[in-house]
């Protein structure tokens, strides 16, 4: 376990697409429970949940987890989550999604030693490589990396883009987990939304505007995000082919 780590997850209750979303249930069991459940199984330090909703941190509190309520003002999950470290001084922060009932413990630690072992990383995330075909969609972010494993560039369009003519590269979908060193975190909250991130509506493309680098780590790894019913009806799918419930 790595002590100066905490995983924390933030769970807003009124999602855009699918209000309540964070407690749905999948075999029985709220979503938030299954994510705080897999998280707790890493090697990180501590878990919390930071949401702006009462009836969230009931049902945390109720399964025997830790939930730290947050202002319901907070424009994004990156702020939310600075509020909720502001009890604890540890300096692996590992933001968590609450809605990937399917997160792969070992990503989490795969991410928290990366950052350990490596002192100058001051932010990192997850990539996984897929075909051009399946990421057409705007709403699967990719990332290009550079050859020392850091992002150049987030974007919802396809990158790098492919000309007639010219040689194929592989193509990274992003996956939303993030680390941050607390100084990171602090800084990132600090600045004003940028203009790229304003553009593609990504807010990792602050940090890059603003010179900060994210070391991307490669997996081979998948997890299922739900953003709606259907989605979630996979996850539980899912779930019951690996005989989780």
């Amino acid at each position: 376990m790595f002590d100066n780590s905490v995983a924390v997850i933030p769970a807003r209750y009124a999602s855009t697409r699918f209000p309540g979303k964070v407690l749905a249930e999948i075999c029985g069991k709220p979503m938030i429970q299954w994510v705080y459940e897999r998280t707790a199984e890493s090697i990180v330090g501590e878990v919390l949940v930071a949401t702006d909703d009462e009836r969230v941190v009931k049902v945390v509190e109720g399964f025997g987890g830790k939930a730290v309520m947050t202002s319901p003002d907070h424009p994004s999950g990156t702020d939310r989550i600075h509020e909720a470290i502001q009890h604890t001084d540890k300096d692996i922060i590992i933001n968590v999604q609450g809605d990937e009932p399917l997160i792969p413990t070992e990503v989490v630690d795969d991410l928290v030693k990366a950052m350990a072992v490596n002192q100058n990383i001051a932010m990192a995330t997850v990539a996984v490589k897929a075909p051009r075909e399946e990421l057409e969609d705007p709403n699967r972010v990719k990332v290009v990396i550079d050859n020392n494993d850091f992002a150049l560039y987030f974007s919802r369009s396809m990158v790098p883009f492919l000309r007639e003519g010219g040689e194929d590269m592989p193509v990274f979908l992003h996956w939303g987990i993030y680390g941050y060193r607390r100084a990171t975190l602090d800084k990132l909250v600090s600045m004003p939304q940028g203009r790229l991130e304003a553009c593609e509506k990504l807010e990792q493309l602050r940090a890059l505007e603003n010179g900060i680098k994210i070391y991307v780590m490669r997996s081979g790894l998948s997890s299922i995000g739900v953003d709606t019913p259907d989605d979630l009806a996979q996850a539980e799918l899912k779930m019951r082919q690996e005989g989780l419930c």
